[in-house]
């Protein structure tokens, strides 16, 4: 299985192309769309999105996983997350791909073997597991860690740990 792994924000959107099953898995791509703040969020959010379908073309991906909502303290900034959210959303809409969301603290404990762990323990297990030759930047790393996740969420074994959810 091939899979679109989405970190959403406005400003850094952290994405990885993932392959394998739940237990062997590589990374296919991995980056970050990174928005320059000059730019008004709805420019940003469709760039987002036209970058999203760019990548879904390039790599025909089977299915798409992203990360669910957080708890935010700022109303704003839950506002801002929501609609980054929404972008990367509706690019996998038009391309008419299923979309699975999963819960940072189920990402983390999945990946790292703790709910709470930080984003360098993110990336540093991330790099381990994938083999990588460099430490990916942190919303790269996230979104790695959402697209092994979502492999480990398809081996029945290990579904129910992950309480993945359709979008």
């Amino acid at each position: 299985m091939k899979v679109l792994a989405i970190d959403p924000a406005v400003r850094n959107t952290g994405y990885a192309i993932v392959e394998g099953d739940g237990r062997k898995a590589r990374a296919l791509a991995f980056d970050v769309i990174s928005i320059p703040a000059r730019l008004p969020q709805s420019a940003a959010l469709a760039a987002v999105r036209t970058h999203l379908r760019n990548v879904i073309a390039k790599y025909q991906p089977d299915e798409v996983a992203v990360e669910g909502i957080i708890y935010v303290q700022s109303h704003q900034t839950a506002i801002s997350m929501g609609a980054a959210r929404a972008a990367a959303l509706i690019a996998a809409a038009d391309s008419g791909l299923t979309v699975f969301e999963y819960a940072p603290r189920k990402v983390k404990k999945a990946v790292v073997g703790n709910g709470t762990a930080d984003k360098a323990q993110v990336a540093f297990m991330v790099r381990a597991l994938l083999g990588l030759s460099e430490t990916p930047p942190h919303d790269a790393a996230d979104a790695l860690a959402i697209g092994l996740a979502h492999l480990q969420a398809s081996d029945p074994l290990k579904a129910k740990m992950l309480d993945r959810r359709q979008v």
